[in-house]
């Protein structure tokens, strides 16, 4: 036996004792159940409140989605220059409505004046809203309109600005307020967000995956090691691909529902693509269509009878 040979077999000899030794050690702990994320079948969340049907993240939206049968929202928060929260999901108003400049730069009562409606399209090419003046909505007001509703909450502010950096304590203080600790679930791209609002909320909130907690997952779901990995989040909110990675897998959903963690997928519009993710075990459905995809869940619930 070659002196390579020797090499390459006593590093396979500790990797597989290290292997061992960490699964006699480690054992993975499941995230305990949170009220919000404890459902019968898979769940329809709308987008932006269903932004194909009308104009994003107002009232008319909300409105739809909530009388097609939807069972909560996805909504993004941002903070005003008066350090109101309002659902939004970009830096300035200038695609959404008949205004200009940043969130962050206008009051509550600034962004009132504008409409919200006024570049909004529908599925048959119109502009239902243009004269329709729609205004903007706070997160105060979506949880005093929908006190029952499960609302998933993405903090758009990044925890390097100002605004970020009130956001999670300012957001707690108003889910604690309303008493909507159990059907809310608060998550953000920015991993830091997310555990910045849980020193506040110490778990009492469900919390989503951010960036970061979704590749140490996956890293740890591909790779010998998986047992080594300890989730501090309730719910995976993800896109089927992120870069090359794809993550529609009925093998991940799998490992993370040992872990007591379900798996919802964004934003997914499409019949095909909605039956396939139901089928791999998916357990909740992102999408500005909420109407397709109630739909798809009836037809999948039926065949499952």
């Amino acid at each position: 036996m070659g002196k390579k040979t020797k090499v390459a077999l006593a590093i396979a000899a500790a990797s597989a004792a290290a292997w061992a030794g960490s699964k006699a050690v480690s054992k993975p702990q499941r995230r305990d159940d949170k009220e919000v994320l404890q459902t019968n079948q898979p769940i329809v969340l709308a987008h932006r409140g269903g932004s194909h049907l009308a104009p994003e993240h107002t009232m008319p939206a909300f409105e739809k989605s909530f009388s097609l049968g939807v069972d909560g929202f996805e909504v993004d928060i941002r903070l005003t220059k008066d350090e109101e929260i309002i659902v939004f999901h970009d830096e300035t108003v200038d695609r959404t409505s008949d205004g200009v400049g940043f969130v962050r730069e206008l009051n509550l009562d600034e962004l009132k004046q504008l409409n919200f409606g006024y570049n909004f399209q529908d599925l048959e090419g119109n502009f239902p809203y243009k004269e329709e003046k729609v205004e903007v909505v706070t997160l105060r007001e979506l949880l005093e309109t929908y006190p029952n509703t499960y609302i998933n909450i993405d903090i758009k502010d990044g925890p390097d600005t100002y605004e970020g950096s009130l956001m999670p304590s300012k957001l707690w203080r108003l889910i604690e307020e309303y008493n909507a600790e159990n059907r809310i679930v608060v998550t953000s791209f920015f991993s830091e967000q997310v555990d910045r609002f849980n020193l506040y909320a110490q778990n009492r909130v469900a919390l989503g995956a951010g960036e970061n907690d979704v590749r140490k997952a996956f890293t740890a779901f591909t790779s010998q090691f998986g047992h080594l990995y300890h989730p501090k989040v309730d719910v995976f909110q993800i896109p089927i691909k992120h870069g090359v990675v794809s993550l529609d897998s009925a093998r991940f959903i799998a490992f993370l529902g040992k872990l007591n963690i379900p798996v919802h997928y964004w934003t997914i519009n499409d019949v095909n693509t909605i039956h396939h993710l139901l089928e791999i075990g998916a357990k909740g459905i992102v999408t500005d269509r909420p109407d397709i995809a109630i739909e798809c869940i009836q037809e999948y619930m039926e065949q499952k009878k």
